[in-house]
């Protein structure tokens, strides 16, 4: 049986509502024309660049360091992998590294996620719980349309996910009890640290955001309270209905 419905939905952003492969793919192929650089795969790049942040988010708690935005952290991974692949960055124009950095910025959102956004927030708020800081989450907003209710995440409860703070301080900003905020996320990892604080969860499959492989997560599949296909799916799953300017 089924939780009652939320009070608020809080939703992971890279791979859940926004295709961050796609985006970064893109950029790192502007990137490598621009230093005459065509002999690496910007597939196997990007995909390089987003395991460092996996185990890098994995081991940030233990690490003592103090807290740092996602920005910065996302340029270390960068040069880590710039060096990885026999490019050493002191050698490179910094502004274009720079450039290249704010690829997270300017991610496109999965097809789905615009209007599944805008259907549930009628139900209910709907917020970032995200790794991401706040000036990337407003930049992604504003160029696609995401209509969050509140830009919340690491850089508002200094945690990162999968640390209970990420999750409980949410909840508690919110003025919820942790079982009333519904976490969506496309990570099996990320949901069962949720499940784990006591958090609703809902999973929404993104069988393309690693390029069709499978999750490094897959292992970590519950049965989730919720699962769908997409956000619109989710909010048919809630009851919301689609608005007469959304019907075909």
């Amino acid at each position: 049986m089924h939780r009652p419905l939320p009070k608020a939905f809080g939703f992971d952003v890279f791979g859940t509502v926004v295709d961050w492969r796609g985006g970064v793919i893109r950029d790192v192929e502007r990137f490598f024309a621009e230093i005459g650089q065509g002999g690496i795969d910007p597939a196997d790049f990007a995909d390089a660049w987003r395991m460092r942040y996996l185990a890098a988010m994995a081991a940030y708690a233990a690490s003592g360091r103090g807290f740092v935005t996602l920005d910065i952290l996302h340029r270390e991974m960068l040069d880590d992998t710039l060096r990885h692949f026999g490019l050493e960055p002191a050698s490179l124009d910094p502004e274009a590294i720079d450039e290249l950095n704010r690829a997270w910025h300017r991610l496109d959102p999965w097809p789905d996620a615009v209007a599944g956004i805008r259907r549930l927030k009628t139900l209910c708020p709907v917020v970032t719980v995200t790794n991401g800081n706040i000036e990337m989450m407003l930049a992604m907003a504003r160029r696609s349309g995401l209509a969050w209710d509140a830009l919340l995440g690491a850089e508002v409860t200094r945690s990162y996910k999968p640390d209970r703070e990420a999750y409980l301080r949410t909840a508690e900003i919110l003025g919820l009890a942790p079982q009333d905020l519904c976490l969506v996320a496309s990570h099996h990892a990320d949901l069962a640290a949720a499940r784990a604080c006591g958090l609703a969860t809902a999973f929404v499959a993104r069988p393309l955001e690693f390029g069709g492989r499978p999750a490094p997560d897959a292992a970590a599949a519950q049965d989730w309270d919720w699962s769908c296909n997409s956000i619109e799916e989710l909010a048919d799953i809630m009851g919301v209905p689609v608005t007469p300017d959304r019907a075909v």
